[in-house]
C-alpha cells in the first residue's frame, strides 16, 4: 500500500514564487494487492520550461502524461491531430497565443477539459477565455497543489460525463422563454439557439434542476467544478456573470439566476416543479 504525505515548499521561477508539494511516498510491503490507475493524456502549452517541468512532475504524481510544447502553432496542430485527455494553456505563446488554441479547439470538441495559465490578472483576459470555452483559468504565480487538485476534478468531471448512460436521456427544460436540450446540451431562448460554453452549461444545468434553492460560491465550486478552495470565489463570479448576459433579457435585473445577498445565487422557481 502507498501511503503519500507531503510537505509544502517554494521555489521561484523567472522572480516568480511557486508553492509545491514535495511528495514522499512510503511503500508497505506487506500488501500485496494492487489498484489499476488509468492514465490520462494532458497537452501542456507553456513556453517557460522551468514551470513547464514542474507542473509535468507533479501531475505525473497523479498518473498524467503530459506532452510539453512551447510554441502555440505546434501546440495548435498537436491538439487538433492528436487525441488527449485534457489541454492547460497558457495565454502569452509565441506565434499563436492560447485563446487562439481554446477557441480552434472548441470549435471541433466541446467536450476536452481545457485550463487556461496566465500571468495577467485582468478582467478581460479571464472572460476572454471563458468565453471562448476554458472551463476554469489560474493565474500565475499559483499553488502546484491547487493545480493537482483543478486538474483531477477537471478530469474525474469529464469521465463521470462519459461513463453517464444515455439511454434515457433527462427530458428538455422549459421555462418561460429558456428552452434547455439536456442530452444534447444547447440552449434555446425564443426559439433561437444561444451558443454556451461547457462550463456556463454544466452552471445552467445544476441550477434549473435546482429550482429556488440557494448555494454558496463555495457549494457551487464543489457541485459544478468539483473543487472548493478558499478564495476562488471569482471563478464562479465570472462565469455567472457572462452566463446572465447570455440568458437574461437585463443582467442587472435578472429573472432567472437571482442573487441572494450574503447567501449566494438561486435559480427561479419554475411552476413545474414542486416546492
Amino acid at each position: 500500500m502507498l501511503e503519500n504525505c507531503y510537505l509544502q515548499i517554494a521555489i521561484k521561477i523567472n522572480g516568480i514564487r511557486y508553492n509545491l508539494p514535495y511528495w514522499f511516498c512510503h511503500i508497505d510491503e506487506n500488501h500485496s494487492e494492487g489498484t489499476a490507475i488509468s492514465q490520462r493524456s494532458i497537452l501542456l502549452v507553456e513556453d517557460d520550461p522551468d514551470l513547464a517541468e514542474l507542473v509535468s512532475l507533479q501531475l505525473k504524481d497523479i498518473m498524467c502524461d503530459c506532452t510539453c510544447i512551447a510554441n502555440g502553432r505546434e501546440a495548435l496542430e498537436r491538439a487538433t491531430s492528436d487525441k488527449f485527455d485534457m489541454l492547460i494553456l497558457d495565454i502569452m505563446l509565441p506565434e499563436v497565443d492560447g485563446l487562439e488554441i481554446c477557441r480552434t479547439v472548441r470549435g471541433t470538441n466541446r467536450n476536452i477539459p481545457i485550463l487556461m495559465l496566465t500571468a495577467k490578472s485582468s478582467e478581460l483576459d479571464r472572460v476572454l477565455g471563458l468565453e471562448l470555452g476554458a472551463d476554469d483559468y489560474m493565474t500565475k504565480p499559483f499553488s502546484t497543489l491547487e493545480l493537482v487538485a483543478r486538474v483531477k476534478a477537471l478530469l474525474r468531471r469529464a469521465r463521470i460525463s462519459e461513463e453517464t448512460p444515455t439511454e434515457q436521456p433527462e427530458k428538455n427544460i422549459e421555462f418561460k422563454s429558456l428552452s434547455i436540450d439536456i442530452e444534447n446540451r444547447r440552449l434555446f431562448i425564443a426559439d433561437k439557439e444561444v451558443e454556451l460554453t461547457p462550463k456556463e452549461f454544466d452552471l445552467l444545468h445544476h441550477f434549473v434542476i435546482n429550482p429556488g434553492r440557494v448555494f454558496s460560491r463555495m457549494q457551487l465550486l464543489d457541485k459544478v467544478w468539483g473543487y472548493s478552495y478558499e478564495g476562488y470565489h471569482h471563478t464562479v463570479n465570472s462565469h455567472i456573470n457572462r452566463l446572465r448576459t447570455k440568458i437574461e433579457s437585463d443582467p442587472h435585473e435578472p429573472e432567472y439566476i437571482l442573487t441572494r445577498w450574503g447567501v449566494g445565487y438561486e435559480f427561479a422557481k419554475r411552476p413545474d416543479v414542486g416546492s
